[in-house]
């Protein structure tokens, strides 16, 4: 997915879901707790209101059995008082501590230290004076050090993880706090009576420790280019609504100036049954789950909800211009305030729209204008949604020589053309049909289904309002949208220019001195045992049969077609999968990259993106480093008119020189800017060269000179051979598997005899003889590490270990890194490690560790994570619970829909002929700790390191550095390859 389609998935949520639905056609279910529905609600939304106010919205779908649940709070940042901000964010890490039932193992000594820590860090907010700050806050750091031989850090994540939950977690926005857990169906009650548990009360035990995390994800955010751009366009656009006078994660001088008093007000003021909801969906019998939640949460008193209220933001009249500085590539972003989503108004139904016609990642008139004729490298837009305000955000980013005054140009040229009506009559039509079809597809995610209810409660709402908006917006005509974008899209924004440079206002929260806190993994509260001790009926686990699950043939030239039935609903999905790649042919990338640019005889490329468009198709060609992925989707009435237009485009790609020139260029931009992305020096360049070399995966690419060199003619050469060589065919969707061969008979072109696939070039994990430590220079408050080692070549046998392994040492909050490097030490806000099973078969494991970390904790940290790597503690609480935590996943697992088709693709790659979950649960079975301690000692214990390092050259300690290897110094040119000669430094 794009990076602007993640942007609207994820901030839109499912802000328009939909049609067929009428407000006024609700009704009340007649059952022990009534409840409401809305009629044709393709959900079958049950939602509930307890006698205490709590709301609960639940909605069955039996994809596999298990419960997507989403706990909402409506207290965001927005809530935080203006003298601590951040505090709603620093509450939602504290809801993770326990209560006074878990998480302690004797609550009346501790309660009595968390007391003296309260009154001690609100004498702490008093003082000025930075030695005496510093005293004091040792004093805090003592008591709470004898606090915590009193606490069972983490307990939670150790009773979440026991039941099978996944995806554990929290996030806190300007208007919502929400509690994320997906479970077993069968675990329900025991997740209720934990979650029931945690929401009365809050204990801020470990308060020190977790404050270092908050501090380390502050210094993550000072360290973000975009959060930078986001803060200044916010700031100007709502001088006066918390939305632009403060943040989320709060200011720098509130942060070193935490109170728990303050935290526990809030907690007390918002955490109220009549201001939170329950939203669930999956497998779920609605009567038995509304009985449990009144059991557990029925009691819970409710409040008096303090309303928000605020002043409105005054018109603007002029543009307001700011500049922020980075070290990533320059972009320039425009905001235009708008109405708040809450309001649920036409208006807002008409700024969705409005954003879709300027860029729908197709048709749009960004889409086509801008990127399509390669005028600026990537440009979009999108609706940041606020409960209040909206923000439409346009960005573009310029190409190499382009200043972003330019590219801000054309997208003024653009919103022109939107004000003008200078659009295709069918574009709303076809905006609005594909809204439905991705609503048909979310359907079939529990996640977008119960992220609907929050996003519904969360903005006040009513579902029956919520759901119809699809229906509202196909009346909306273009007359209205024109009418509404000459109202609204004036010179009343803010545009900020991200420029390239060094921040002037570059700030750094200073951490404090801490001591290591007990962690007690060995004990167990009352609570826990009780929780542990109930007898919860298994689910059995269903593991796939590809000769039952899968259907296989032939079409009449001999290619294999794989298929699955979709019996859910009528999309289907479609791909031709070729066994090249770009460590086969680098050149092969470019192409496929030409390709997204090209027309034929009959069509114009952005034609053809307007008829797929129209169509409700989707359509793309992706290559990996050693397959080329040709897939299509959509709505199945229309299958064979788009297979017309995308076989048409492979055989049939028109060369155009003046296209290629312009894609040479903007991809030399691209690589620029991706030696400018911190994640891309460490996790592509950095990481590959630490495991494979200076010739590796990466650097096998075409350089900026053989770019230079390269032919039309050779590009749609490469293009037109793609379905000429051997491939195959995975089909799933609703038509029959005769009819889908019979489809593919006519319209797949291609020729009686295929070519056969050329070898790939391969590239294998290196051993690591002599140690070394590669780095590269970032500007930055961070560092990030990671240690590599080899590992022994794949065998099926080895994956129920390796699995238990990561889970009981780096997979999880409460794996064992994390609960030491985190959570006993302060030393680190990001960190996990794993055992990386090989992707295929004949190639090598791999163990990998990663620390993102402060630069003067750089030291203490990868002291911390090699002594784990080569000692980890043996502790058989931590041990049952990963081992509960990896059965019941695999119990409650079912692959399906296409899924199935990708699982035995991936099996038949590591050279398996059956699902190996199967094994790995049958022997997990049986595991014990010292199964786990062996797998260690046998497979990571004793193993050489590279060790590969992101950060800022007058930050890193290189006497720290040189302990683990010797110290190499890489350019972004060395990592990535796109020099003739690549220049390694001389080693230090």
């Amino acid at each position: 997915m794009t990076y602007t389609n993640v942007i609207k998935s994820v901030l839109l949520g499912s802000a328009l879901l939909f049609g067929g639905c009428n407000a006024s056609e609700m009704s009340t279910g007649e059952s022990a707790f009534p409840y409401k529905t809305v009629k044709n609600d393709p959900l079958n939304t049950r939602i509930y209101t307890l006698d205490n106010g709590l709301k609960v919205y639940l909605s069955e779908y039996k994809d596999a059995p298990r419960i997507q649940t989403y706990i909402a709070v409506k207290a965001g940042g927005k809530n935080d008082p203006a003298t601590s901000t951040g505090l709603a964010h620093y509450l939602e890490h504290i809801m993770f501590k326990g209560t006074s039932h878990f998480g302690t193992k004797d609550w009346a000594q501790e309660s009595v230290y968390l007391d003296s820590i309260e009154n001690m860090f609100e004498h702490y907010r008093t003082l000025d004076d930075p030695a005496e700050r510093t005293a004091y806050y040792a004093k805090i750091d003592q008591v709470s050090n004898d606090a915590s031989k009193f606490s069972i850090a983490n307990e939670y994540d150790r009773m979440i993880g026991m039941i099978g939950a996944k995806g554990t977690n929290a996030y806190t926005t300007e208007d919502r706090t929400v509690y994320v857990n997906d479970i077993p169906a069968n675990e329900l009650n025991r997740w209720l009576e934990i979650e029931s548990d945690r929401f009365r009360e809050i204990i801020p035990r470990l308060f020190h420790t977790e404050l270092e995390a908050v501090y380390e994800e502050k210094n993550r955010a000072l360290d973000n280019d975009q959060r930078k751009v986001f803060e200044a366009m916010f700031t100007s656009l709502f001088p006066n609504h918390p939305y632009g006078t403060q943040t989320v994660i709060g200011t720098i001088d509130h942060l070193k100036n935490p109170s728990i008093t303050e935290i526990k007000k809030y907690f007390k003021k918002y955490y109220r049954p009549n201001n939170v909801a329950i939203c669930l969906s999956g497998d779920l019998d609605p009567d038995k789950t509304i009985e449990l939640i009144d059991k557990y949460f029925g009691s819970w008193e409710p409040g008096d909800i303090p309303a928000f209220t605020y002043k409105e933001e005054a018109p603007l009249t002029q543009p307001i211009k700011k500049e922020v500085y980075g070290p990533q590539t320059g972009m320039v972003f425009m905001g235009y305030r708008m109405p708040g989503l809450k309001t649920n108004s036409r208006d807002v139904l008409k700024e969705q729209l409005c954003d879709m016609i300027l860029a729908n990642s197709s048709a749009g008139l960004i889409d086509l204008d801008l990127n399509q004729q390669q005028k600026v490298l990537n440009a979009s837009s999108f609706v940041y949604p606020f409960n209040d305000y909206t923000v439409h955000t346009l960005y573009a980013i310029p190409r190499n020589g382009q200043t972003l005054e330019e590219a801000q140009a054309l997208l003024l040229e653009e919103i022109e053309k939107l004000k003008a009506g200078d659009f295709e009559d069918w574009l709303i039509e076809a905006i609005v049909n594909d809204f439905k079809k991705s609503e048909i597809k979310k359907l079939e995610s529990n996640g977008a289904r119960a992220d609907a209810f929050v996003q519904a409660f969360t903005r006040n709402i009513p579902w029956e309002n919520y759901i119809d908006d699809i229906e509202e917006m196909q009346t909306i005509t273009k007359e209205e949208i024109v009418a509404f974008a000459n109202e609204n899209y004036k010179d009343n924004y803010v545009v900020v220019y991200k420029r390239t440079g060094e921040d002037p206002n570059k700030q750094q929260v200073e951490k404090p001195s801490i001591t290591k806190v007990e962690l007690n993994r060995g004990e167990k509260s009352e609570f826990f045992k009780k929780i542990e001790g109930q007898e919860v009926e298994a689910l059995n686990p269903l593991f796939l049969d590809y000769s039952k699950d899968i259907q296989e043939t032939k079409m009449n030239s001999d290619v294999t077609v794989r298929y699955k039935k979709n019996v859910e609903n009528d999309l289907f999905e479609l791909y031709y999968i070729i066994n090249v790649g770009k460590d086969t042919d680098p050149t092969l990338s470019t192409a496929i990259q030409y390709l997204e640019y090209l027309g034929t005889d009959k069509l114009t490329s952005a034609q053809i993106k307007q008829e797929f468009y129209k169509l409700g198709a989707g359509f793309s060609v992706n290559t990996s480093s050693d397959q080329v992925y040709v897939s299509l989707n959509g709505l199945t009435e229309n299958m064979v008119p788009a297979m017309k237009l995308f076989e048409d485009l492979l055989n049939n790609a028109k060369a155009d020189e003046a296209v290629l020139q312009n894609m040479i260029a903007i991809e030399k931009k691209g690589r620029e800017d991706t030696k400018k992305n911190k994640g891309a020096i460490l996790f592509t360049g950095l990481m590959n060269y630490g495991l494979y070399g200076n010739n590796n995966p990466v650097t096998n690419a075409l350089s900026n000179k053989e770019l230079d060199l390269i032919k039309s003619e050779e590009l749609i050469s490469r293009i037109h051979q793609l379905t000429k060589m051997e491939h195959r065919v995975l089909y799933y969707g609703p038509e029959t598997l005769d009819k889908v061969v019979a489809t593919l008979n006519a319209e797949h072109k291609i020729p009686s005899d295929l070519q056969p696939v050329p070898s790939a070039k391969e590239f294998y994990i290196k051993d690591v003889e002599q140690p070394k430590v590669f780095w590269s220079h970032y500007d930055m408050v961070q560092a990030e590490v990671i240690f590599l080692a080899k590992g022994q070549k794949y065998d099926p046998k080895r994956i129920a270990a390796a699995t238990l392994f990561n889970e009981y040492f780096g997979g999880s909050m409460n794996a064992i890194v994390f609960q030491e490097m985190r959570e006993a030490q302060g030393l680190a806000y990001s960190v996990f490690s794993k055992y990386g099973v090989a992707s295929e078969k004949g190639k090598s494991d791999y163990t990998l560790a990663y620390i993102g970390t402060q630069s003067d904790k750089l030291t203490e940290a990868m002291a911390g994570m090699k002594g784990l790597l080569e000692n980890p503690p043996k502790n058989y609480q931590s041990f049952d619970a990963a081992k509960k935590a990896i059965l019941s996943k695999l119990e409650s697992e079912r692959i399906t829909k296409s899924g199935v088709l990708f699982n035995y693709e991936t099996a038949l790659k590591k050279g398996n002929d059956h699902d190996i979950r199967k094994d790995v649960y049958n022997a997990i079975k049986t595991m014990t700790i010292d199964d786990v301690m062996k797998f260690h000692s046998d497979f990571i214990k004793g193993k050489n390191y590279n060790v590969c390092v992101v950060g800022d050259r007058g930050k890193l300690n290189m006497e720290t550095l040189a302990k683990y290897g010797q110290v190499q110094e890489l350019s972004l040119n060395d990592l990535f390859g796109f020099d003739n000669k690549p220049r390694v430094k001389k080693e230090q």
